[in-house]
């Protein structure tokens, strides 16, 4: 496979609103297109053309692939079309690569139909806010969204550190420096160890991986800035005991004590089928309260997270689960849509069935 049929496919996926491109020997070029798996046209790809997809990715760095290899991120982008997050990687001794789709508009709240209150949390002053969700569900999306509104609403100094650089912010209020592991920093502990001594007021993480990121990320909240990254877990939950858990026990009751002075917002996502075709977010949005804190402090109340959530929502707060109420209420989703992606499907049956 040559470069121009390597961007011929992706100008293919891109038309038609592909999120991903999936390119392994023994099938097709593969689109992910909202949410189910299309192939096109074509014969199986072998190992020498998914190798030639890797190398016009990584036309900088040819000789990665040479010894030991296991993967790699990249971004790579095609002008006038879009930017793309590329994960090359190995399988049964052959180069396989995912590419996903970045546009270069950085889409608002409205459009992307995420809630308004996401702009009053990107606003604030310090803390941690955490967007979590599983792979593909928006998390990357989301977080440019955010960026984007301080961006145009607040003069600041945002420092990002990426693995690899997906949205391009432009030129508005806010100073915005943005770094990428690899090209211009060893690791993201390296780039957070040396962040403080940037000046930054906004410090986004691409994606919260390890203790000692975590650990970092909370001393930049308690000592004054706002912080935002991304955490694969499905709701506010498991995002608090996912993040207790990297810790070892003796240190747990403490880093309770910190995440709950420190975290002033998750919010967490679930794509769902639109009745009208496409995929629509539902949003557990949750803010801190004085019961939230507690929950959070307290081991044996972190499983009551939600129930606080729900009772919060003057402030903006909301369950998966009053969010999908509302939009089947909306006609936006069916009510079986509904069922399928609820936390408490016996509890949202009931309410449905009482109108």
């Amino acid at each position: 496979m040559n470069e121009d049929q390597f961007r011929g496919i992706l100008e293919t996926a891109v038309r038609n609103n592909a999120s991903d491109v999936h390119f392994e020997v023994g099938y097709p070029p593969i689109f992910r297109i909202q949410g189910d798996l299309i192939g096109i046209k074509g014969p199986p790809l072998t190992p020498s053309d998914t190798e030639s997809v890797a190398l016009i990715v990584m036309q900088e760095e040819p000789d990665l692939f040479q010894g030991e290899f296991d993967e790699v991120d990249r971004s790579y982008s095609i002008p006038g079309l879009s930017r793309f997050r590329a994960n090359i990687f190995k399988q049964r001794g052959a180069l396989g690569v995912v590419l996903r789709v970045i546009p270069f508009t950085i889409h608002s709240f409205a459009e992307l139909n995420l809630p308004r209150v996401l702009g009053e949390i990107s606003l604030l002053p310090r803390g941690l806010i955490l967007v979590t969700g599983a792979t593909g569900m928006g998390k990357s999306t989301s977080i440019a969204a955010m960026i984007q509104h301080l961006n145009l609403n607040r003069r600041a100094h945002v420092v990002t550190i990426e693995d690899p650089i997906e949205f391009i912010y432009p030129t508005a209020k806010s100073l915005i420096i943005q770094r990428e592991v690899g090209a211009d920093t060893r690791s993201f502990q390296s780039a957070l160890r040396s962040v403080l001594r940037q000046d930054p007021d906004v410090i986004m993480v691409g994606e919260l991986r390890d203790r000692d990121s975590m650990d970092i990320c909370l001393k930049a909240a308690e000592t004054g800035h706002l912080v935002v990254t991304s955490v694969h877990t499905v709701d506010a939950r498991r995002t608090v005991s996912r993040l207790v858990g990297l810790f070892p026990a003796e240190e747990q009751s403490s880093i309770r004590l910190r995440l709950s002075e420190s975290l002033v917002s998750t919010v967490s996502l679930r794509l769902v089928k639109a009745k009208e075709g496409g995929l629509l977010p539902a949003v557990e949005v949750m803010r801190a309260t004085r019961s939230i804190q507690e929950a959070i402090k307290d081991a044996g109340k972190t499983d009551d997270l939600e129930h606080y959530i729900g009772q919060a929502t003057e402030l903006g707060c909301q369950t998966f689960d009053q969010h999908i109420l509302q939009m089947v209420k909306a006609e936006m989703i069916s009510e079986a849509t509904a069922l399928l992606h609820a936390s408490n499907p016996a509890d949202l049956k009931r309410d449905l069935s009482f109108g």
